[in-house]
């Protein structure tokens, strides 16, 4: 007698694979998620840096000239990029002075050509490029309908494609080797929208985005990858971008480059994901998705923290 549809031993099979699968995904996801909540509240280790290449991005000045500074301090060797050669070689000079050891060059990141140009001569004279840290950005504070075309195009040639030109040109390496760290600068702007700084906001969010995806991509081509990506969102730093900052509380108050510097590296050292400068901002911004658009518009306005028109 034939076997009726849906009960031949190929049908049950599956049922019973698929039922297996689906329990093995439920420990393993509750497992993760204790695991991730442990983790969350216990010291994490510091890697060192000592004898790494660390290349950073916008190392004339404010946090990228205090990063740089400061994984010198630990040991690293710092290679410092900037559109701006004297501020760039002031800071390599500054590294020296104290002992450590730092390499400047001078790059239009924005400018893919020479970006790779960059990456074949520091592959050349130093080799491998373990950290990357795409820091340089710019920030017209402005409405939107007083920023110019250009002004709206530089901004995403800086604060987002020069991230891409920087990854093709380096991230292969770290493939080939797999190992390799990626630190980007998003900000809190990334994780918030504010007034005044309407495509500076698509720019970082468009970090936030760019780091996700690219993370999932190599996750898909190698499950076992060891390379790492840290996405970092600073509050106000004073760093002379923020020129009209609002505050209505003091305690928030412009962040030290200082602070903020040491903080990211932090959180590149102990892996992390996603880091807010300071690390409240990060847990507000994941707590106000679950909360009603107009309780957290409410929240905005009573804090009433923002950056205002740079021209005043």
């Amino acid at each position: 007698m034939a076997e009726t549809a849906g009960n031949s031993p190929q049908d049950i099979g599956a049922i019973i694979t698929i039922i297996i699968e689906h329990v093995i995904f439920f420990i393993k996801f509750w497992y993760a998620t204790a695991e991730g909540f442990i983790r969350a509240f216990m010291k994490k280790e510091e890697v060192p840096v000592s004898g790494k290449f660390v290349f950073i991005t916008g190392s004339g000045h404010g946090m990228g000239k205090q990063m740089a500074m400061q994984y010198a301090a630990l040991g690293a060797k710092v290679i410092c990029v900037d559109v701006n050669e004297k501020n760039n070689t002031e800071t390599v000079k500054e590294i020296k002075q104290a002992g450590n050891v730092a390499f400047g060059y001078t790059c239009d990141i924005t400018n893919r050509e020479a970006i790779f140009a960059l990456y074949e001569q520091i592959k050349k004279e130093h080799g491998f490029v373990e950290i990357l840290v795409n820091n340089a950005g710019i920030m017209p504070c402005r409405p939107l309908f007083e920023l110019t075309e250009k002004e709206i195009r530089m901004m995403y040639e800086v604060n987002v494609l020069a991230h891409f030109w920087i990854l093709q040109a380096f991230l292969p390496d770290m493939v080939a080797q797999n190992k390799g760290h990626i630190v980007a600068m998003s900000s809190c702007a990334g994780l918030f929208g504010l007034p005044n700084l309407v495509p500076y906001c698509g720019t970082k969010f468009a970090v936030r985005g760019l780091m996700l995806s690219m993370h999932e991509e190599l996750r898909k081509l190698n499950k076992d990858t060891q390379i790492k990506f840290t996405t970092i969102y600073p509050y106000m730093v004073d760093t002379g971008l923020c020129k009209n900052p609002r505050f209505r509380f003091s305690w928030m108050k412009l962040v030290d480059p200082k602070e903020a510097a040491a903080s990211i590296i932090e959180a590149q050292r102990t892996g992390l994901e996603e880091a807010s400068v300071p690390r409240h901002y990060l847990i507000s911004e994941k707590l106000g998705r679950v909360w009603p658009n107009k309780a957290v518009r409410l929240a905005h306005d009573f804090v009433d923290t923002y950056v205002d028109d740079d021209r005043k």
